[in-house]
């Protein structure tokens, strides 16, 4: 007899499997750690191990967060304004933060001054989950009435293809945003940052208000996933929100008001993850997904969960050519302790060196295919100059066969950014714009050359100083002479995969000296950057050519009117021209270095780029350095590297004695930031010089070797802040391979090789290349002008591994949103090129 499940049957069941799968689940209660954060076997609760941002706001990295099954799956947990807070609305500030282990709870105290408004979020542990209640010591302010709640954050693709229920009404999670909204009055909305507002409002003063996918007093997610599932229960209605109806960048969000008028504890939630009994982290196997040359050292780590212990043995098994899989290598697994919140081993077959195709077994799992053979680096850079840095080259059109990425953008490039402009991405002016041009006013000349920073549109001319130099160095030790690319400077033109009988990595230093030179020429000095004035310009997605409507501010013309020459929108990008010794100093270094590798390529260009390297060196040499910030040492660095580049390129013994007198200072504070600049100069100074240069790489050698006690990895990973480590790691491995360059008797090439390792798949977390497009499996999700479409363009380096306080290593390939672990930005992949090319010739040696 067929039956229809009614509600109540509906709710029962839905009831049902939640105890069905938490009843043995919570064999351990969670308990509070010494690391102050909630943990039992395959979950852990963080209570505001990292606060909220208050430049870049939230960065889905703060507040409470689930690390479940091994996996972070929510964050942002906390009192919000917002339905779905987008990352430039208002975020609290944490006024305070107790732990009681007594009780097994952590207090936060948050609030909004631009509100005055105050809350407290206790956290409790409770029978198998975990209490959230939120305090108030006085009612609502007015203003915030109706928009105050308590909000946790749910990130989109752990939940994707996944059901929901509300009070035992199913629902499935969308693929994509399809929920219900509304508008309201601008006035109705809480002001987000500054004076910026995300939402382009047309002409009309109101905003989006999303409604939610449903309502309910209990939620459950994923109850058809035991690794996912969360039930949620509130006296006070529930409301699940698609944060992606408001930005792509949004996560699924579970939300209840407060109420009005209350103080004391006014909300209380009761959640229960479900915890899958008895869990262990699978194994991860990290290894190079390039390979390995058959003469290097070859390691593999095995990250373990801190529950379990490393096997005592791995095979390496070869793939021959008829399909047979035959084991080369049985050998041991050795112990090497704990690293964050794993355990690590490591599994050694360096002594396999016979070229092939390969793969590590380890218990009942064997990684993914990888080579061994004496050209794995030949082509490891090819992707980053093909491709990625074509992609990037602002005020060009970039074909690639049937596929355009992008028009020739920001034609209207550049009025003078006004004064006393605190911008959303960093930028500021103070009360003169030391430059000829009044505020607003448009500066000839700077539509041509330069890239995009990373994955938004900005030019900053630092990074772009550091590309070049990258660039210099790899053109001047290398000779990469490789020829992929045809650019047509004078029709702004770019085709992918069609040679034009130019090297491609001579026409990237060209294309980045135009709009130095540029600058320069047009301003009398180097800017900060180049950047769009409105926020909801600043999260633009896609096509760089529709950012701005590529036509020149006129203020004699309505908005969104043109005389089809002009327009009278305000979305031309600003030049931010607050001078300072420090970027002087960098931009004459890259412009001295770019006229040695332009000389016979581009003669005018080479001879304008050393005139103005020369005239800001000019004016900014004898003036006394008075800043004693953290910033001193940095504005000295450059100095110096402008000393050495100009010597380099002019031969003139003024500025080697600048050098000579910088160096040896620098190399006392860190050795390590200034050996590479002192190995650089190494083949242009006399004897004495190199000979004293020694007892610096030694000392360089002592602090490599000891990178091997405090990682498994033996290289320069950095576990904090908001930003991953690669760029750190490939700086390091490019100062050893300088060195190894002058002095092989002290580094060897392993320490190069160390570097790459590592950004090839050798890392926490997973085993992917960092690098897009290169190894057998790589990075297919980056922060990248695409991220919306959830995918990459190749060749481009991501950050990597960014550590979540206290303890959590995570770099994701689901979610591209998070920048801190996957924005692709032109010095690191710079960098990489310089790096992939230096190890390739060291294998040729």
């Amino acid at each position: 007899m067929k039956k229809t499940l009614t509600y109540s049957g509906l709710r029962a069941t839905g009831l049902f499997l939640l105890l069905l799968a938490t009843t043995a689940a919570f064999c351990q209660k969670t308990r509070l750690n010494n690391a102050e954060y909630f943990e039992t076997p395959g979950l852990n609760v963080l209570v505001f191990s990292s606060q909220y941002n208050g430049m870049f706001f939230d960065e889905k990295t703060a507040g409470i967060e689930m690390i479940h099954h091994g996996v972070r799956t929510s964050t942002g947990g906390a009192v919000r304004l917002q339905h779905t807070p987008e990352q430039w609305d208002l975020v609290p500030k944490m006024t305070s933060r107790k732990v009681d282990k007594a009780t097994n709870s952590i207090e936060v105290g948050l609030r909004y001054q631009e509100v005055d408004f105050d809350s407290r979020v206790v956290v409790s542990a409770k029978g198998n989950g975990f209490d959230i209640s939120v305090y108030l010591d006085k009612p609502l302010p007015a203003k915030v009435v109706g928009k105050a709640g308590f909000n946790l954050e749910f990130v989109p693709s752990a939940y994707f293809e996944k059901s929901y229920m509300a009070d035992g009404r199913p629902g499935t999670f969308p693929l994509y945003p399809a929920s219900n909204t509304k508008t309201e009055p601008l006035s109705e909305k809480i002001q987000q940052f500054g004076i910026h507002n995300t939402f382009e409002e047309r002409g009309k003063p109101e905003f989006i208000v999303p409604a939610p996918l449903t309502t309910g007093k209990t939620m459950v997610l994923a109850p058809d996933d035991p690794e996912h599932m969360v039930s949620i229960q509130s006296e006070t209605e529930l409301m699940l929100f698609d944060g992606r109806n408001l930005a792509q960048n949004g996560w699924f969000i579970v939300r209840s008001l407060l109420p009005a008028g209350k103080t004391g504890k006014v909300l209380t939630w009761y959640l229960e993850p479900n915890v899958i009994p008895n869990w262990k982290r699978a194994p991860v196997i990290e290894f190079s997904q390039v390979g390995y040359n058959p003469g290097q050292e070859k390691v593999a780590v095995i990250e373990l969960d801190q529950a379990d212990q490393a096997l005592k043995t791995a095979s390496l098994v070869q793939v021959m050519a008829d399909g047979k899989q035959v084991e080369k290598l049985k050998g041991a697994v050795t112990n090497w302790g704990k690293f964050l919140r794993y355990n690590y081993a490591k599994f050694d077959f360096t002594s396999v060196k016979e070229p092939g195709v390969y793969y590590i077994r380890y218990g009942d799992q064997k990684t993914n295919i990888f080579p061994i053979a004496t050209d794995v680096y030949e082509k490891t850079w090819h992707p980053t100059l093909d491709v990625w840095f074509p992609v990037q080259m602002d005020h060009m059109t970039v074909n690639e066969a049937y596929r355009v990425w992008h028009g020739a953008p920001f034609k209207d490039d550049a009025l003078q950014a006004p004064l006393n402009q605190q911008h959303f991405d960093g930028y500021s002016m103070g009360d003169k714009t030391d430059t000829k041009y009044k505020p607003l006013e448009r500066i000839p000349g700077l539509g041509v050359g330069g890239w995009f920073d990373a994955g938004d549109f900005d030019i900053q001319t630092g990074s772009h100083n550091t590309t070049i130099l990258n660039f210099v160095d790899a053109w001047e030790k290398l000779k990469l002479t490789r020829d992929e690319t045809r650019i047509d400077q004078a029709g702004q033109y770019v085709d992918i995969h069609r040679p034009d009988g130019k090297p491609d990595l001579l026409q990237q230093i060209e294309h980045g000296t135009l709009n130095l030179v540029a600058q320069v020429k047009n301003i009398g000095h180097p800017v900060r950057g180049i950047i769009v004035p409105n926020l909801h310009q600043y999260h633009h997605l896609g096509d760089a050519n529709t950012e701005t409507d590529n036509l020149p501010y006129n203020p004699n013309l309505k908005p969104y009117e043109s005389d089809g020459k002009s327009s009278g929108t305000m979305d031309d990008r600003w030049a931010f021209t607050t001078r300072s010794a420090f970027l002087d100093y960098n931009t004459a270094a890259a412009l001295a270095a770019a006229s040695r590798a332009l000389k016979g390529f581009n003669d005018t260009l080479s001879t304008q780029a050393l005139t103005y390297a020369k005239k800001l060196w000019d004016e900014n040499d004898g003036k006394v350095n008075t800043d004693t910030s953290r910033f001193a040492m940095f504005r000295r660095n450059t100095e110096m590297a402008a000393a050495l580049q100009l010597f380099m390129t002019t031969k003139d013994d003024r500025y080697a004695k600048k050098f000579n007198d910088a160096i040896w200072p620098a190399l006392d504070r860190n050795v390590g930031q200034g050996l590479t600049a002192a190995l650089q100069a190494y083949p242009f100074m006399d004897k004495a010089y190199q000979t004293k240069l020694k007892d610096y790489v030694v000392k360089f050698k002592t602090a490599n070797d000891e990178l091997t006690k405090q990682n498994p990895y033996g290289v320069p990973a950095g576990t904090r802040g908001g930003w991953g480590s690669n760029q750190q790691v490939i700086s390091w491995a490019i100062t050893n391979y300088h060195a190894n360059r002058h002095f092989p008797d002290i580094i060897s090439p392993e320490y190069v090789f160390k570097g790459l390792n590592y950004i090839f798949g050798c890392h926490p977390y997973h085993n992917l290349s960092f690098v897009s497009a290169v190894g057998t499996r790589s990075k297919k999700i980056t922060y990248g002008s695409n991220r919306a479409d959830f995918s990459y363009i190749a060749g481009g380096v991501v950050p990597g591994i960014m550590v979540l306080k206290p303890d959590f290593p995570e770099n994701r390939e689901d979610w591209p949103f998070l920048w801190g672990e996957n924005e692709v930005i032109i010095d690191i992949c710079s960098a990489y090129i310089l790096l992939a090319g230096a190890a390739n010739e060291l294998v040729k040696k």
